[in-house]
């Protein structure tokens, strides 16, 4: 009998959590997950309409006479496209990309379009991946992406390696958009493995991924945040997909209904469990996020950007929105960040930044993005991130040198942690050394 009174009590108490996940759910907003995070400067957000611009030419046939150029232009010079390549000459492997020459800003950019919806090969790209199917450097990621950046590394190889020779001083920029963000992502991490391929040093090497796909395990995600730059408009939901993407793709008759499915299972699912996941995927690298609309409000507000190198809370939750899908397009994306970089530009007017400070902010914006960088990575150590490590100043090379012969391929992750291992055991012997002494009977005793 006493069981059976328990059991309204059981109901109600089960349809207030389920009316309180409703609630949160329907408050939740893209805003909430950077509302922490830096906001960016006008010199760091500077690339990014340039690079969505040009990611936009490559949908054009006839760069003299482009017709969907938007407003102002694409800012290129068509004599500067060293090549391009559509869907016939890349065989299915890629999408369109093409090679420029920006003599303007001193830099190679390779610019890869997006996803279409109309081509099956992109289709098989996306969906080539099982979960924890391929390894690299430490960590876990997208198989079919990383086929296509070693094909697109493979295949343009020595007409970069040319530029390079012929621009010493030029830097080389990687950047695409959804399929092809993940694309360069990757193909950014096969360039930092093979840099005497290409006759150039890391530090002239950048990649921008726009609206990309999640491609990379968390630890490969944080170590590369120094070269990879990911750029989310708002809602987008394809950074913050983490199912697998053939589920994503048979469910594009209902999106709406898979995307709320995705919302009950990511809030049942402990964050810590979601942390120590060595197979979870991530968007890589610095992440920009532009925040445009606030909850409850119709109206778009002056873009906001803001910036950090998150290790958790990484666009972990799916945003209920009805513009999930249009703040993937390119499109907005290339205008809203536009929009944003001309108020930063207008905000530095109005406060008169001479020239000398604006260049002491660009040295010291450099400095504090390293140390965000450096203090990522100790938050990944300190979160227990599988394969996580901390010991170097530029988190990769560390790697490479401890497990030089070895094969990317297959990595245990046994080195870098007996290595990690030993220097706290030495830091420890140094820190006994200065608090105690050993007295005539051989027992330690404090120093005085």
């Amino acid at each position: 009998m006493s069981i059976c009174c328990g059991i309204p009590i059981l109901e109600s108490v089960y349809c207030l959590a389920c009316a309180r996940w409703v609630w949160l759910k329907c408050l939740y907003t893209a805003g909430r997950e950077s509302e922490n995070w830096g906001l960016a400067t006008a010199e760091e957000f500077e690339p990014i309409p340039r690079f969505c611009r040009l990611i936009l030419a490559v949908y054009e046939e006839d760069l003299r006479n482009p017709l969907w150029a938007p407003p102002g232009g694409y800012g290129l010079n068509p004599d500067w496209v060293i090549l391009r390549k559509d869907y016939e000459e890349t065989l299915g492997r890629v999408p369109p990309y093409f090679i420029y020459l920006d003599h303007d800003h001193s830099d190679i950019v390779l610019a890869v379009r997006g996803l279409n919806l109309a081509k099956e090969n992109d289709y098989a790209v996306m969906l080539d991946n099982k979960l924890g199917q391929t390894k690299f450097d430490g960590g876990y990621v997208h198989n079919g992406l990383l086929k296509a950046a070693e094909w697109l590394f493979d295949t343009e190889r020595e007409i970069l390696r040319e530029l390079v020779m012929k621009h010493p001083n030029y830097t080389v920029t990687f950047t695409g958009h959804s399929l092809g963000a993940g694309v360069v992502a990757l193909m950014t991490l096969v360039v930092l493995q093979n840099l005497s391929k290409l006759g150039t040093e890391r530090k002239k090497i950048r990649c921008y991924a726009t609206a990309p796909a999640r491609c990379m395990s968390l630890n490969l995600a944080v170590r590369y945040a120094d070269v990879i730059n990911s750029v989310v408009l708002q809602d987008d939901f394809l950074p913050r997909i983490t199912t697998a993407l053939d589920n994503l793709f048979k469910s594009l008759f209902c999106l709406p209904c898979f995307l709320c499915t995705m919302c009950l299972k990511e809030t049942c699912t402990l964050e810590q469990k979601m942390l120590t996941d060595p197979k979870r995927l991530y968007a890589p690298g610095r992440l920009y996020h532009i925040v445009e609309r606030k909850p409850f409000r119709f109206e778009r507000f002056p873009p906001v950007v803001k910036t950090a190198v998150p290790v958790d809370g990484r666009f972990e939750h799916i945003v209920l929105s009805c513009n999930v899908t249009s703040d993937h397009a390119i499109i907005w994306i290339e205008r809203e960040a536009q929009k944003a970089f001309d108020l930063m530009v207008e905000n530095d007017r109005i406060m008169e930044v001479p020239a000398k400070q604006r260049m002491e902010r660009q040295v010291s914006l450099v400095r504090e993005h390293s140390q965000e960088h450096k203090a990522a990575l100790r938050r990944a150590v300190a979160l227990n991130i599988p394969h996580a490590y901390s010991d170097s100043q530029y988190g990769t090379f560390a790697f490479i040198e401890t497990l030089e012969g070895e094969n990317s391929g297959g990595l245990s992750g046994g080195t870098p942690c007996k290595a990690s291992f030993k220097k706290r055991r030495e830091s420890w012997d140094n820190f006994v050394e200065r608090l105690f002494d050993v007295d005539e009977s051989g027992d330690m005793v404090f120093k005085k």
